[in-house]
């Protein structure tokens, strides 16, 4: 693992809050605005979501062109291609309908919790299990696999 400069963590811990408070502030964090966006009886939702692709978009376009490497990190700017296989299918498909039914993200759950929606708790507690779930899922398929080449 490579040393991070010492002002990794707490950056992050400002970045989220940041986030945390944008999200609350913008009313994202309300799953009524996200279910009304659903719905397609409130479209305030997709400007928030454009105006942090068009942000992220400009910083993914020109900082590689500034600085060769990330400044706390000294990770390279590249691109991380993942494939398009059935697991972002399935993954998007269970991601889409928990987005549905509860009406948050995870990241905006985090936040929903912080101006005070304790009801937010039971969606939390369905991401976490839907993640270890995954997680298990994965690891067992993992060693089905490798087992089976190994007996060759």
């Amino acid at each position: 693992m490579t040393d991070r400069h010492p002002l990794f963590k707490p950056l992050v811990f400002v970045g989220g809050l940041v986030f945390g408070f944008g999200l609350g502030f913008s009313h994202m964090a309300r799953p009524e605005v996200v279910l009304n966006f659903l719905t397609f009886e409130d479209l305030g939702l997709p400007f928030v979501m454009f105006g942090a692709a068009i942000v992220s978009g400009i910083a993914f376009t020109l900082l590689p062109r500034i600085r060769d490497a990330a400044p706390l990190t000294g990770d390279r700017y590249e691109r991380r291609l993942k494939p398009f296989d059935r697991n972002v299918l399935i993954g998007g498909a269970v991601f889409g309908v928990g987005w549905g039914l509860s009406g948050i993200c995870p990241g905006a759950a985090y936040a929903s919790l912080g101006v005070g929606n304790v009801t937010i708790l039971w969606a939390l507690a369905g991401m976490f299990l839907g993640a270890y779930a995954q997680g298990y899922w994965r690891s067992r398929s993992q060693v089905r696999n490798s087992s089976a080449t190994g007996a060759d």
